[in-house]
């Protein structure tokens, strides 16, 4: 006995068979619900537009109009999910509009209500369903008691309709929809870096250079008492005090160089990207060709994904040697690191992979890595090239 796959793929409708299986189940489901959903959202759309349009000339009007398209967003979502859970589309799911408070007053939220083409595509979706609605129950049910042994091929074409429709009117309004939802979830990936940062830096001063600077003061507290009575043993505390500022102030060089390094902003990544290969475990060829420097933000990022990759090379690769390759291809950053390890390494294997990929793309980058068992292995990062500020204009 054939039987089907038991995923559908949500871009090709699944192939179908003479045997019911339980996604042709689903996608009856799904039509035979298409006429009360049709009549729900035919009745809905009527009174919107009825209501909406005709009460225009008032100043009612335009308030229950946008209160409609933002209704109608809400039958939207409730479709995307029932071709999701039925038909195995997945429609990504559109921003959600600004409040009045956030869009600056009344006027503004009305005005972004009215031009919302995914409200008026949804309501378009809502108001031409009703015929298709009446035919597909009723084609599926006289297909049910009468037509059984095709069945799967006629719910296979029906649905095939649906699919369109939802592809065609459910989705985000545009690119520029879909680009804002991406933005918005990598601004949370920022956000999140940030604080994790924040929380490593504070964590290294309070168990690090900070500790070690109070058992300094108590040290050079108690050498002041036996100054006078002891000095031989007052000048001992002093001499290990001096030995415990050269520390301190090593962990705070180390702690500054993680933030931003002075070599990085004085001398640009192919000094800062030098430096960081010279402390590296293995020896590393660094080769930047850039025509001039990044902006900041992208040259502090493209510092500290190479350092973090060396990192890698140190603790993990047992490589021989490695290479650093830096250079500007149109308006993108490339960076390549490759290394003669004993390879192996994945996105998830703890090695701070997955971690990258995420910072790089919150700025719409790209990381991709390379690294077959026994080597060798290449990591590619792609980050946006953007020109630096001039000094002037970010002093002001």
């Amino acid at each position: 006995m054939t039987m089907s796959p038991s995923v559908p793929d949500p871009d090709r409708p699944p192939p179908a068979f003479l045997a019911l299986d339980r996604w042709t189940w689903r996608e009856i489901a799904h039509l035979l619900v298409n006429l009360p959903m049709a009549i729900a959202g035919f009745v809905y759309a009527i009174l919107v537009i009825a209501v909406g349009v005709g009460l225009s000339v008032t100043v009612i009007g335009l308030p229950v109009l946008v209160a409609g398209l933002r209704g109608a967003r809400v039958l939207g979502r409730v479709e995307r999910g029932r071709a999701r859970s039925l038909l195995g589309v997945r429609i990504e799911e559109p921003s959600p509009l600004p409040s009045g408070r956030q869009e600056g007053g009344v006027f503004p939220w009305l005005w972004s209500g009215l031009k919302d083409p995914v409200g008026w595509r949804s309501l378009l979706y809502a108001f031409v369903r009703l015929p298709w609605g009446v035919l597909t129950s009723a084609v599926t049910l006289v297909s049910l008691i009468v037509l059984w042994p095709v069945l799967p091929f006629i719910v296979r074409g029906l649905t095939a309709a649906d699919r369109a429709m939802v592809r065609g009117l459910l989705p985000p309004s545009d690119e520029l929809e879909r680009r804002i939802a991406e933005l918005e979830s990598d601004r949370g990936v920022v956000v999140d870096t940030a604080a994790a940062d924040l929380r490593r830096i504070e964590r290294d001063l309070h168990d690090g250079a900070q500790a070690r600077l109070v058992a300094l003061a108590m040290g050079l507290g108690l050498a002041k008492e036996k100054l006078t009575d002891d000095p031989e043993a007052a000048a001992r505390m002093v001499d290990e005090a001096h030995g415990e500022i050269k520390v301190a102030l090593q962990e705070l060089r180390d702690l500054a160089r993680g933030i931003h390094p002075a070599v990085l902003t004085d001398r640009g990544l192919d000094a800062a990207l030098s430096a960081i290969a010279s402390r590296c475990t293995v020896p590393v060829n660094v080769s930047v060709d850039l025509p001039g420097r990044p902006a900041e933000a992208i040259e502090g990022i493209a510092y500290f994904t190479v350092s973090e990759l060396l990192q890698n090379v140190s603790k993990h690769s047992g490589a021989r040697s490695a290479s650093v390759e830096v250079w500007r291809a149109s308006d993108r950053l490339l960076i390549k690191v490759t290394d003669d390890g004993s390879g192996g390494a994945r996105m998830g294997g703890g090695s701070g992979m997955a971690g990258l990929a995420e910072r790089l793309g919150a700025v719409d980058g790209l990381f991709v890595l390379d690294s077959p068992v026994g080597g060798p292995t290449a990591v590619t990062a792609e980050l946006p090239w953007r020109d630096r500020a001039p000094a002037g204009s970010r002093a002001s």
